[in-house]
């Protein structure tokens, strides 16, 4: 603890000397290029800060004692034609076997329930808070109007309740929920709460890809975190200003999973979770898999992978021919460095027929939308609690950006280094997806030519955007590692 102290002073130190506060002024431009070029720190000195995110403490390999907890799907409630009823609670939960821990959820203890949308329908979700603090109802990656959306301006008292109403206009995809209180954010979601949406539509229906839910449709909610020596979470104990995480992971909130499948196609869906953890994910064998989605649908064609990374908040849905792998030896998703995450236990038995279709999406990027020139410039910068969008922190009465309804615009995204030369930033965007055109003016891997509403973007790197939102409303834009979110990384647009 004592050298957490000593290196998050030195690294305070440094920054106000160099002209970083936590103002809403920039650090000098020629002390900031000095100190890039000839004062680097090296970043191992940062490990607490974990600046770059590449030396980070290991996860605890999973023993796959643990058969994976699947979500529920939430039941329609058919009264006053509301579609669902979404709580959030408190509640304690058995993690550890024989322990309660203390945790949040949506209706029960722990995470939520899984909500299923079909294209074309008119839904109403009655949301009510039933904790002891404010907290909202965001729909991560949802076309709704702002006032649907669940930003910060939308947050419910304890005891209060609101309705609301959206269509869904949107193709098939896999999203998520979860609160998006100023400042409390990552609180919120560290203790437990978020849950999964899956949205249907006529081409998923149809493609014959593996959809029976729970049992070759599985989804996997990753997220990192550190029990006390009372296997309670604690997170004002580990909480971290520059993305607070964890040496034991939670998949769907079980510990130690495992996956039991048949010997046949299964369909995971990925969603990072976690706070602030990037996973890349890849089968300890080193055979491929295939990537079908992205976080807003699917993609034109599958594409064939060893690995696949996914930054805080990002989805990704991928297929594994189990009934082509060797099973002999035992089978695991692992992250990068070798931790073992989710291990899979293969039946005798053969599994549904399904397949992979070569053709999913008609997804493009047209003439005009690259031909657009650039509109909005959004500069990244910073780390701990000193993180600013365009030299500024949020203030909810300012509006940083105007767009009009339906309107396709530009955005260009810089991720600014510092001098401890800079981290990776998950950027996200509410109530609309939107298309990456490039990557420091390159076009993007092809696992990122489908609708996205969130990505990573590295120091130094520009990422520009086409985007168009369908509703009105002010709407967030902000850093998804969540620490940064509610250290004021996070701006606001309003679509008139």
């Amino acid at each position: 603890m004592g050298l957490k102290i000593k290196i998050t002073a030195l690294a305070i130190s440094i920054l106000v000397i160099s002209g970083c506060s936590s103002t809403n002024s920039e650090p000098d431009e020629e002390m900031d290029h000095s100190m890039m070029s000839d004062g680097k720190m090296d970043h191992g000195m940062m490990m607490e800060g974990h600046m770059s995110h590449d030396e980070v403490v290991s996860l605890n390999d999973s023993t796959g004692e643990n058969e994976l907890k699947i979500p529920s799907q939430l039941k329609r409630d058919n009264e006053d034609d509301v579609a669902y009823t979404v709580s959030a609670q408190k509640g304690k939960t058995e993690i550890f076997d024989g322990t309660e821990t203390n945790t949040f959820g949506y209706n029960g203890s722990f995470l939520g329930q899984m909500l299923r949308f079909e294209k074309g329908e008119k839904i109403k979700i009655r949301t009510i808070n039933e904790l002891d603090e404010e907290t909202t109802f965001h729909w991560h990656g949802l076309e709704v109007s702002g006032d649907a959306d669940g930003g910060p301006h939308d947050a419910l008292k304890p005891g209060e309740e609101k309705v609301i109403e959206f269509e869904v206009t949107q193709e098939a995809s896999t999203l998520w929920f979860h609160p998006h209180p100023e400042g409390k954010t990552a609180e919120q979601v560290y203790n437990g709460l978020a849950g999964l949406i899956y949205i249907e539509d006529d081409n998923s229906k149809s493609l014959g890809l593996p959809s029976d839910y729970g049992k070759n449709d599985i989804p996997l909610i990753f997220q990192d975190r550190t029990f006390d020596e009372k296997n309670q979470l604690n997170y004002s104990a580990a909480m971290n200003d520059d993305g607070t995480i964890g040496d034991t992971l939670l998949i769907n909130g079980t510990l130690n999973p495992k996956l039991t499948v048949n010997k046949e196609k299964i369909r995971l869906r990925l969603l990072n979770g976690s706070n602030a953890r990037n996973y890349t994910f890849k089968l300890n064998t080193g055979d491929s898999f295939v990537q079908i989605a992205t976080d807003g649908g699917f993609l034109n064609e599958p594409v064939l992978l060893k690995e696949v990374t996914l930054t805080p908040s990002e989805r990704a849905e991928i297929v594994i021919d189990f009934s082509q792998l060797n099973t002999e030896n035992d089978l695991a998703l692992i992250s990068e460095d070798g931790s073992v995450l989710l291990s899979f236990e293969i039946s005798d038995q053969s599994g549904a027929i399904s397949k992979i279709p070569g053709k999913m999406n008609n997804f493009a990027l047209t003439e005009e939308e690259l031909d657009l020139p650039v509109t909005k410039k959004v500069e990244l910068f910073g780390m701990m609690d000193m993180v600013t969008i365009n030299g500024k922190k949020f203030d909810p009465e300012r509006i940083d950006f105007t767009q009009q309804q339906g309107v396709t615009e530009v955005w260009e995204i810089y991720n600014k280094p510092d001098m401890m030369g800079g981290m990776i930033h998950p950027f996200h965007i509410h109530g609309t997806q939107f298309k990456i055109i490039s990557r420091d003016g390159e076009e993007p891997p092809e696992n990122e030519r489908g609708w996205k509403d969130s990505f990573s973007i590295k120091p130094d790197e520009t990422v520009t955007i086409a985007i168009q939102f369908k509703h009105k409303g002010v709407y967030m834009f902000h850093c998804h590692i969540l620490e940064h979110e509610d250290n004021g990384m996070m701006g606001q647009v309003k679509v008139e």
